[in-house]
């Protein structure tokens, strides 16, 4: 569950009046009505903090906080957003994440601009710009009080490379050269609940200072980030969010809003974003229309999965003949398998259907098909009347895969519990942004020396379309994992496939361990 804020009367530019209803939506609901709708699945009892006043509102969130369990989702009543973007932001893994939009510059739009940092790849410090002609650089930049708005929001927040909040400002408060507004929603997880507790009190104590210009949501980022939380980023990229304090802006709202392809955002969303080479190109450039036909039908993850076990064990049983056109069959069978194995979790995430029996059956059933492949594989390779020495290689293969497996679970059990790397911090009175500025670069130059530097070259290598790709099949995932079985077992024999299994499975673990154990010392 996600404990849900809403924010009825956010003090800033413009409270909006939320009654204001939306024509081009079925049921003609108020913005405010339909909001609540929204939510009302994470949280059907949302807080709501009504108060115009800085300090009470500030008081009240810092109660509501406190009292959390869970995640929090902040979001002004007078908000007009998909489904999906409220979906994508609150399951975001970041310990906060906030919608922005991102001042068009340097002849980059902002579409392009505000597609960064989803997913959370760390706390990076970089925040370098291009150099201009006739504009000093960031780092000799004078912190500057921002007047400038985008969409009735102060431009008061500096987004870096680093697909976070760098720093925030307020009528008060200077920050070098700020270059996005904070749109509204904000997901704070439930680790950092108390920290945006004391954060909202600290705040509320100087809330004399701030300006009529200032919103809440900008506020409440602001004392976040000088507190030493990072506050991820994401834009609104193919879907919709807007405020609205007019009917005007409603009716333009809603009609824009449902000239925009929800559905099709949330079946891009269904795909993983992180997938290997093959899965990307081989399987996902479709796969997502199964989904979405199968999800339409009524038809649950684990039925799916059903399907695509079903159909490892026929590929086991085809490449168990020995038989060339047995085995070709046995290619096809294994590699439709593993698309119904991408299939049942992009349906998981395309009807938002989660369970622990799936998650379980998905892991386990990976490991059962391949396994039993690989004894198919021997089998076939035997009855075709040649050595029984394959059951060797067969065994190797297997022993190398469940050692793999066993390594990524541990290493993904410790890496969750390792805390969060800490970020400066800078008391909340402190004029201008200076201070945390230099201590973010002292951080970088540290983070830049020793493994971490090795590590921190190689990421930024990735930035390299073919050393990305390079990267992702080296590892040998599952995807490639299947397309070479079937590719080796089609067009020559088991005891290639095996070969091919071990010596490619063996580089992957070398690399992988290596990498782990290099990021388990920083």
């Amino acid at each position: 569950m996600t404990r849900v804020v809403l924010l009825g009367a956010s003090p800033g530019p413009e409270t909006s009046p939320t009654g204001l209803r939306l024509a081009a939506l079925a049921g003609n609901p108020t913005v405010a009505e339909r909001l609540r709708s929204q939510v009302t699945s994470m949280d059907p009892r949302p807080a709501t903090i009504e108060s115009g006043d800085v300090a009470a509102a500030l008081r009240a969130l810092a109660d509501v906080a406190a009292s959390a369990t869970e995640n929090l989702f902040i979001i002004p009543t007078n908000s007009v957003v998909h489904d999906e973007l409220i979906y994508q932001i609150t399951k975001s893994k970041r310990g906060a994440l906030a919608l922005v939009a991102k001042e068009p510059r340097y002849g980059i739009s902002e579409e392009a601009q505000e597609d960064t940092g989803q997913e959370d790849n760390g706390p990076e410090d970089g925040d370098d710009e291009p150099a201009q002609e006739g504009r000093v650089p960031i780092s000799e930049a004078e912190p500057e009080i921002g007047y400038e708005r985008l969409e009735g929001l102060p431009v008061r927040a500096r987004i870096g490379k680093s697909s976070r909040v760098v720093s925030v400002g307020t009528a008060y408060h200077a920050v070098t050269r700020p270059n996005a507004a904070l749109l509204g929603p904000l997901h704070v997880s439930a680790r950092n609940a108390p920290v945006l507790a004391q954060t909202c009190r600290e705040l509320a104590e100087i809330a004399h200072r701030f300006g009529d210009d200032d919103d809440l949501v900008q506020l409440i980022v602001f004392g976040l980030v000088r507190n030493g939380v990072s506050v991820g980023i994401r834009g609104r990229r193919d879907l919709f969010y807007r405020r609205v304090t007019t009917q005007e802006e409603v009716n333009e709202a809603g009609a824009e809003m449902t000239g925009m392809n929800e559905d099709r955002s949330r079946l891009n969303n269904a795909v993983k974003g992180a997938d290997g080479f093959f899965t990307t190109y081989f399987v996902s450039t479709y796969s997502r229309f199964i989904a979405r036909w199968a999800a339409r039908r009524g038809w649950t993850p684990n039925q799916v999965t059903l399907i695509s076990i079903a159909l490892g064990v026929a590929a086991a049983a085809c490449f168990a003949t020995g038989d060339r056109p047995w085995m070709v069959a046995g290619g096809i069978l294994i590699y439709f398998a593993f698309v119904f194995d991408c299939v049942d979790g992009q349906v998981a995430r395309y009807a938002r259907k989660f369970g622990v029996l799936g998650a379980w059956l998905d892991a386990t059933f990976d490991r059962f098909k391949e396994y039993v492949v690989f004894a198919g594989l021997a089998i076939g390779w035997v009855v075709s009347g040649n050595s029984e020495d394959i059951w060797i290689l067969a065994l190797a293969a297997i022993g190398l895969q469940s050692v793999r497996h066993l390594l990524d679970f541990s290493f993904g059990i410790s890496n969750r519990r390792k805390p969060p790397a800490k970020l400066p911090t800078l008391a909340l009175d402190v004029p201008d942004d200076r201070d945390l500025r230099e201590a973010l670069t002292r951080r970088k130059v540290e983070r830049n020396q020793g493994v971490r530097g090795v590590l921190k070259m190689w990421s930024k290598a990735g930035k390299h379309r073919a050393v990305h790709w390079a990267r992702k099949m080296i590892v040998f995932p599952i995807g490639e994992r299947f397309a070479a079985i079937a590719i080796t077992a089609a067009l020559f024999d088991a005891r290639i496939t095996f070969l091919t299994l071990v010596i490619w499975g063996s580089v992957a673990a070398i690399y992988t361990l290596t990498g782990r154990l290099m990021r388990s010392l920083v």
